[in-house]
């Protein structure tokens, strides 16, 4: 096996076999163990509190970008807070500019938070501005898959459970028929949770990995960075 290979192999096995953990945890999670009814198909509402699998592999992936050491994983969990958080202002201000059926004001605020998010750079090189958009995307993807709530009237959903899913009224505007119609505020906490989540996984696979690889004959223990 050539040096390339011994080294990648360990990083690509612990991957693997991370993805497929938080797979597992993070679907059973939102439709198994943390749910708000039965749907009757083998899966259960999901509650307002939800970790979307996808969202995490965004910010695993911005880790090793951003060098995927310790220094890493500071500066992607604070581009995840300064993402997220821009993301939140977002959902919260740009239907009281225009609202349903306008998408300018959610045009405008999305201009704004992209300039607000690239000119904190001026305040130093402590912020990692590659990882803030990554985790607005991400934030705002999950708003439009839970139902623009805020932006569509209830499009959140009015109440949970199976009662108000199963009214056109207050099932809000969700992905599947509103089974994933979500308050906004809640859109943003699980966003951002599982944005720490992914940066969690990244440190995770790198420490995992460094104990797996082996060293070269000689070379010195790496020091933590």
């Amino acid at each position: 096996m050539g040096a390339r290979a011994k080294a990648i192999l360990p990083l690509a096995i612990v991957i693997g076999v991370l993805s497929f953990l938080w797979c597992e945890f993070s679907l059973n999670f939102q439709f198994q163990w943390v749910t708000n009814g039965d749907l009757g198909v083998g899966l259960n509402l999901p509650a307002n509190f939800q970790l979307p699998v996808w969202i995490a592999f965004i910010s695993w992936g911005v880790f090793f970008a951003a060098g995927g050491d310790n220094a890493a994983f500071g500066k992607v969990v604070i581009a995840s807070i300064f993402g997220s958080v821009a993301a939140l202002v977002t959902f919260a201000v740009a239907p009281k500019i225009a609202d349903l059926p306008d998408f300018w004001g959610i045009s405008l605020m999305v201009g704004i938070m992209a300039f607000v998010l690239v000119a904190i750079l001026i305040a130093g090189d402590w912020y990692y501005v590659a990882g803030t958009f990554p985790a607005f995307a991400a934030s705002f993807g999950w708003w439009v898959s839970t139902g623009l709530d805020n932006w569509a009237p209830n499009g959140g959903g009015v109440g949970s459970g199976l009662s108000s899913l199963s009214d056109p009224a207050t099932a809000g505007s969700g992905a599947f028929g509103g089974v994933l119609s979500t308050p906004f505020g809640w859109v943003w906490i699980s966003a951002l949770a599982t944005l720490i989540f992914g940066v969690i996984l990244g440190i995770v696979s790198a420490k995992i990995t460094a104990a797996l690889t082996p060293k070269p004959k000689g070379a010195p223990e790496a020091s933590a960075a």
